[in-house]
């Protein structure tokens, strides 16, 4: 009997025992759905971050007091360390020369911008910046113009609004040469972002960033902390720069030879890593809940073929009576169990994809396909089925065929 055969024949016998069917391949669809729904969402997810980090650009380097990605109960670890500020920003640019657009990071207030009559939510990132801000952080002018020297040096009150902001206050009007108020302060419009969308839910085009001069002016705290951004001259020098950079922090910052650094310098890659190391996690939980499902589905599956078995008890005798060998019956029980599993495994896989890219939706990114794990599960069902079909195929073919005509 060739394989073709023996599956036509353990479709017909599943179609024939549909209620049984049904059941054993909802518990694996279930099982499958598990794993693949959770390695989806979580292959989103990589998407997602990877371009983000893409936008972001590959060669700028963060500079911070803490950690840009911290996990676990380690608050202790940091708290003490002295604050990175600006004084220390300009040591840095004065003795830095593997890098380049050296400049800072700071949230001067989270308020509301005032236009007119009209006003934005008080959900409104108030920042200082320098004319380097938008190139470290990706943002490219869709109209006016960048920050200057003389806006840096004379701490003029000029901005340039994200998006969001023109959208909310400018619906209708230019922005240029406008003045906006925030916190009761006017400031002029010099540019307008284009814009970006939203990172993990978060607008990245909901900002006012200002020179950090006039910030410092207008809300004080010289010795504030603050993160600092530069840029490599190319991502392959990434490594020199970064080495360069940690030896100029650590001279400022006086940490004596032998201690570990008492500040932060993470790129693209540190950033991936992290999550790297948290998705993997992810795909670990996946795998084993997925496995667990699988396994009880298995025993499920094992059971309706005993059951299958039992009821079909004269059906093997008669096969065996006209000659059928065990070996037929064993295949097509074998086959039986296997065409199940793959039906099952198929439900579940296509359900789980569909589900797994909901996340998709919510994070406005391209939908993916997780082939790694749909070839697994496919494989995984052929192994399922060949386990836990074994017991069933074996004690149907050794039935007596005298015993099992007689049976009813």
């Amino acid at each position: 009997m060739n394989l073709f055969s023996v599956a036509r024949q353990s479709i017909d016998s599943i179609k024939a025992n549909k209620l049984k069917s049904s059941l054993t391949l909802l518990a694996i669809a279930v099982g499958v759905f598990a794993v693949i729904s959770a390695n989806t969402a979580v292959l989103v997810l990589d998407t997602y971050f990877n371009n983000t980090l893409n936008v972001m650009g590959g060669n700028v380097i963060t500079i911070s007091k803490d950690p840009v990605i911290r996990t676990g109960n380690d608050w202790d670890k940091y708290r003490n360390r002295k604050d990175i500020t600006f004084a220390q920003m300009d040591d840095i640019i004065d003795r830095v020369r593997n890098v380049s657009d050296v400049g800072p990071v700071e949230d001067f207030s989270f308020t509301s911008v005032s236009f007119d009559d009209k006003e934005t939510e008080p959900n409104v990132r108030i920042r200082g910046g320098n004319m380097y801000y938008l190139t470290n952080n990706s943002f490219d002018l869709e109209e006016g113009r960048n920050f200057t020297d003389l806006d840096i040096n004379n701490a003029r009150d000029v901005v340039i609004i994200g998006a969001e902001i023109r959208e909310t206050l400018f619906e209708t009007v230019d922005p240029l040469l406008k003045t906006i108020r925030i916190d009761g302060r006017p400031y002029t419009v010099i540019g307008v972002t284009a814009a970006k969308g939203a990172i993990f839910g978060n607008s990245q085009d909901r900002f006012v960033v200002a020179p950090y001069t006039s910030m410092l002016n207008n809300y004080g705290g010289r010795q504030r902390n603050i993160t600092i951004q530069v840029t490599s001259a190319s991502v392959a020098g990434i490594e020199d720069a970064l080495d360069e950079l940690t030896g100029i922090l650590r001279l400022i910052r006086k940490v004596a030879p032998g201690d570990p650094n008492d500040f932060e310098i993470s790129t693209n890659d540190t950033l991936g890593g992290a999550f790297d190391q948290f998705t993997g996690v992810l795909y670990i939980i996946g795998f084993v809940v997925g496995g667990i499902a699988l396994f009880g589905a298995g025993i499920g599956v094992m059971n309706i073929m005993l059951v299958s078995v039992t009821e079909r008890t004269r059906e093997i005798g008669v096969r065996k009576a006209v000659g059928a060998p065990k070996s037929a019956i064993t295949s097509q029980f074998l086959m039986e169990a296997i065409v199940m599993c793959q039906i099952g495994g198929l439900v579940g896989l296509f359900s789980g994809v569909l589900v797994g890219n909901l996340l998709s939706l919510q994070l406005d990114t391209t939908a993916v396909f997780p082939w790694g794990a749909a070839l697994l599960g496919i494989v995984a069902m052929t192994f399922v089925g060949l386990i836990f079909g074994v017991y069933p195929a074996f004690k149907a073919a050794s039935l007596d065929p005298i015993d099992a005509l007689r049976y009813e």
